[in-house]
């Protein structure tokens, strides 16, 4: 999962918009900058949907850019960020031939990112659809991967590769912290990111909140990619009963051990009770996925029972959920 440039589509999809793109653009200290604020006249309905990738360097941004162009989207490499809302308007003009549009940008520099921030100002006051997907991966992951294609690091200048990364998840922090969708690539292969992203982009209706939820176990360490992380460690744990041991929180015998202990379902009904408002807010808000991580201390029985009852209460009320038992079977 290594970052290439721009490729030839990308070139070609840059070239076509040109001669409006000199319609809308002036020279500003050598940066192409907008000189009108509004749409260009066009319908609401007109303007596609944006998704920006971004996210660390040989996390996957290529492959998951990829997998959005295999689903149809208009996708953009390396467009620098001043330049997305010309993009999105040129998008808005083309009367439907294109709907979604996705950019892939990394941040390599302050003036680079401050760029991107006044970008997404600009388009958030349009009124345009958009979502950002933060491709995250550990430190280990990605010393690694550079490895591997003897590449240095973008940022690592005459230090070592660890010092690029430092840099570049420092300059990153902001972004990641706004992104719609965070993405762990650490232990996945590129098959496993293409599958995440067409699991989250391929509906023909995108849902109002997407759910993961996904048990873990404390001992192989925090889902870096949670937005909220809960703690089952209150309950007795069935590793200790010698005759459930084997069996995981699937099993029926299991999951009933586990909800019969004194403050199991009451904590169920009541953070099903807190999602269901966390979930409202997410909704205002614009947000359209959240990955809920449930903890136990290794992940195979505590943890899993209750997040197949925490999914199950998401969905019923209308929330499209998945759930990822991370960590059983490690045992």
């Amino acid at each position: 999962m290594t970052e290439h440039g721009t490729g030839p589509g990308d070139r070609a999809a840059q070239q076509a918009g040109g001669a409006e793109a000199r319609a809308d653009v002036r020279q500003d200290n050598g940066a192409q900058v907008k000189t009108r604020k509004d749409n260009g006249g066009v319908p609401e309905a007109g303007i596609p949907e944006l998704v920006i990738i971004s996210g660390m360097s040989g996390a996957g941004r290529s492959t998951a850019a990829k997998c959005l162009e295999d689903l149809g989207w208009f996708v953009v490499d390396n467009l620098p960020p001043a330049l997305i809302p010309t993009m999105v308007e040129l998008g808005a003009r083309s009367q439907g031939n294109v709907a979604r549009i996705a950019v892939v940008v990394d941040v390599r520099g302050r003036r680079f990112f401050d760029a991107l921030r006044e970008s997404l100002a600009d388009l958030d006051a349009r009124g345009v659809t958009r979502r950002t997907v933060f491709l995250e991966s550990s430190d280990e992951a990605l010393v690694r991967r550079f490895e591997s294609v003897r590449r240095p690091h973008p940022l690592q200048g005459d230090g070592r590769i660890v010092d690029g990364i430092a840099a570049e998840r420092e300059l990153l922090r902001e972004l990641r912290g706004d992104a719609d969708l965070v993405i762990d690539t650490s232990g996945l292969n590129v098959h496993e990111l293409r599958a995440k992203m067409h699991a989250q982009f391929a509906g023909e209706e995108e849902p109002e909140l997407r759910a993961t939820v996904m048990s873990f176990g404390f001992k192989y360490g925090l889902p870096v990619d949670a937005d909220l992380v809960v703690d089952m460690r209150f309950l007795p744990n069935p590793h200790w009963v010698p005759e459930l041991r084997p069996y995981t929180g699937l099993n029926e015998e299991v999951a009933s051990y586990v909800f019969n202990q004194p403050g199991a379902k009451e904590f169920l009904d009541r953070y099903a009770e807190l999602l269901r408002m966390i979930a409202a807010g997410y909704r205002r808000e614009g947000k359209r996925y959240v990955t809920i991580a449930v903890g136990c201390t290794g992940g195979k029985h505590r943890s899993v029972a209750m997040s197949e009852k925490l999914a199950a209460r998401l969905a019923a009320e209308g929330v499209e959920t998945v759930v990822v038992h991370r960590d059983m079977g490690r045992e």
